[in-house]
């Protein structure tokens, strides 16, 4: 897999690339609803890195463009409802409740 030029369009797709430069593994990356397959490449660059992946469920979304591309190609660590993605970052970062 080649690296992103940070001044590609679309824009999640550069900013991934550019977090997973700087945080690699420690990354949480989250894609939420969107149009079009936006943050696909850099989601796999993210990956690639070892990073964290948290995907909006289709149920919640109001267009599951670019979180469905990610959790069709397979690279999503968890698929949750919108009302979830902060109590898991939080969980994740070891400030949520068990």
């Amino acid at each position: 897999m080649h690296e992103l030029d940070v001044t590609d369009r679309p824009a999640v797709d550069a900013l991934f690339a550019s977090v997973g430069e700087a945080y690699g593994g420690a990354a949480i990356a989250v894609i939420l609803t969107g149009m079009g397959q936006d943050g696909l490449h850099g989601t796999q660059i993210l990956k690639a890195r070892g990073a964290t992946v948290l995907a909006q469920d289709e149920a919640s979304s109001v267009v599951w463009g670019m979180p469905g591309a990610v959790v069709g190609a397979g690279l999503a660590d968890r698929v949750l409802p919108l009302d979830q993605v902060v109590p898991e970052i939080l969980r994740m970062a070891g400030r949520g409740r068990s």
